[in-house]
Order: structure tokens, then sequence, then C-alpha cells
């Protein structure tokens, strides 16, 4: 049975990563009232309560809204990481080199970061860390995503000792101010994905980081998994399901009976995280698509095989209806 947590579910340490945006509020000075409205998170500051995913967008939500500056995302991503959640912070802290880091990213992301999923790939000269929704923001997706790829951008700045050269694929048309993202992030830059990832030339994986220490990080990591474990958000959770299944085609029922739900329930929580269950398939057949024509060089016959289609024609109609472009159309821009 799969584990997983919903967005109503308190999980999110208070003192953390909500204390940090709290924080930068209020020193804009903004009103504790309007930024806490709708959050039921009054008298929250209290050491060890808890707050859940949904309180922690609401407050996000006010937050950037009442700020209304192109900024806020990257400042707040400025420090997100390595936060300060014990163990796995302390190993991503002693990371010998970006490869090492990213994997106690990807591995302790429902610690280090609650509200987006990292996930690694790697082929052929090239990786990508991509992001993958947790709990269900479609409002709030474009600032969530600048703010974790910031994170990262900051982090590896700080322990690797120079800025590492990310290119940044955005799932989003471009925005109207972009002069935030070079600041942040750098110059290059692509809209019009269908994926929010950051890509780097593997060689950089493996360079020994200055502050890094594998044996430090090694005792963190042993720390980590004694500690309990903290399930993923129900998208992350499903995403990962999915993707081990995606040739298979999974049908709602079976998925429902491996989280342990009945196929109502699973479809009602969806709901309430603002998708539903074909719409998390389709995404996941998109980027699987995706990777095959841009890490294999794969044409349409062998990503509709792949994916289990009865021919090229059918899967180029519905990746057409996935992503509103054809695979010609977005192979000629993977290839710039």
């Amino acid at each position: 049975m799969s584990a997983w947590r919903g967005a109503a579910e308190p999980s999110i340490p208070a003192q953390q990563q909500p204390a940090l945006v709290l924080a930068y509020a209020r020193s804009r000075d903004i009103d504790d009232a309007m930024l806490l409205r709708g959050t039921g998170l009054e008298g929250a500051e209290v050491p060890g309560t808890l707050v859940a995913p949904a309180q922690y967008l609401q407050l996000l939500g006010n937050a950037l809204r009442l700020l209304d500056s192109p900024d806020t995302s990257f400042m707040l991503g400025q420090q997100l990481l390595p936060g300060h959640d014990g163990a796995p912070s302390n190993a991503l802290v002693q990371a010998p080199s970006l490869r090492e880091a990213l994997a106690i990213l990807c591995r302790w992301h429902a610690r280090l970061t609650p509200l987006l999923r990292p996930r690694l790939e790697t082929w052929d000269g090239m990786a990508a860390l991509y992001w993958v929704d947790s709990h269900g923001a479609p409002g709030l997706r474009p600032a969530l995503v600048e703010m974790h790829m910031t994170a990262v951008v900051a982090l590896c700045r700080w322990l690797g000792g120079e800025r590492l050269p990310w290119r940044f694929c955005f799932n989003r048309g471009a925005p109207r101010h972009v002069e935030q993202h070079h600041v942040h992030l750098g110059s290059a830059l692509r809209f019009d994905c269908q994926f929010d990832a950051m890509l780097i030339e593997d060689g950089w994986l493996d360079r020994p980081w200055p502050r890094g220490s594998a044996m430090a990080a090694g005792l963190a990591l042993r720390a980590a998994e004694g500690e309990p474990e903290r399930p993923a958000g129900l998208l992350a959770t499903l995403y990962d399901y999915l993707l081990e299944r995606v040739r298979a085609a999974p049908a709602l029922e079976r998925a429902a009976a491996d989280f342990g739900v009945s196929p109502a329930t699973l479809k009602r929580q969806l709901a309430r995280h603002g998708t539903h269950f074909q719409a998390e398939l389709d995404q996941v057949r998109t980027h699987v698509a995706l990777w095959m024509f841009h890490a294999q060089g794969a044409d349409n016959e062998a990503v509709a095989r792949y994916l289990g289609f009865h021919d090229a024609a059918n899967f180029r109609r519905s990746f057409k209806r996935w992503t509103g472009v054809t695979p010609w159309l977005l192979r000629m821009g993977l290839a710039g």
C-alpha cells in the first residue's frame, strides 16, 4: 500500500518554512491579520506545532498577494535550503558534491521541499532536476517553481563556491517581468516547455565541493534514516506510482486499491487537490514522452510503442490533447 499524506493533514513544522514566510512578510511591514487570513494559523508559532500543507500554501498565497512584488518568490527561495529539519538538513550542508546534494534533496523531499517533489534524471552527458506538485496548488505553481529553483541555485553556489551553469525550462509562458529570473537564475531560460526543470552537464555532478564531507554527510543520513518517515503528498506519491506503471496504463480502481482507499475516495481527494486521475496520468505520460524525445532521440512510433498506444497516429492525437502541441513541434522546440 502506498503511504501518502493529504494536503489538509498537519505535517510541516510551523517553526520551519512557514516561519520563514512570516518573518519575511513582517520585515516588509505586512499586517499579521491580513497575512494569516484564511490560514487558521493564529497561535501556530508555538514550538512543536504542525501546519497542514494547505495552510502553508494559503500563507504563501497571502504573502505573494500582499507583497505584490516580482522578487518575492525568489527572495523566499534564497532562504529555503538547507532548512532546519534536523538530520536531512545537516546531511545537505555536508554534501560533498552536487550529485550527493541532489540525491539527498530527492530522498528527503517530504521534509526539505514539502510543496514540490524534485526528481533527478541523467542521460548522455546531461542531468535534469525536475519538479512535480505534491499537494495541489495550480494557482501558485509559477511562484513555487521560482522559489524552489532559486533555493537549489543558492544552495549550490554556497556549498560549491561558484555559480553553476544551470539551464532552466518552465511549463508556462514568459512572465511580463523576467528581470528577477535573470538576477537569481541567470539568462539560460526557456519558457513554454511542458515541464519545470533545471538542466546541467553531468560533469558538474561529481566535482568535489570545498565545504563538503562525505563522512559527516553519511553520519547525518544514517541519523535521518532512523527518524520517523514523513509520507509525501498525495500528488507526489501518485506521480511516482504512475511512473513505475506507465507502460501498463494503470486504472483508477487499481490505483485506489493500492492506495488503500475506494475509487470514490481517491476521486474526492484528487478533486480537493485541484486535479483528477486522468490529468495526473497524462502528465506522467507527457514527461515520459519528453524524456524519450530529448534523451533517446526517439520518434513517435517508439514512444507510442513504449506507452502502449496502438499506433503513432493515436499517440500524436493524445499528445496534442495533453500538451496543446504536436510531438513534431515539441521535438523542434527541444532541439532549440
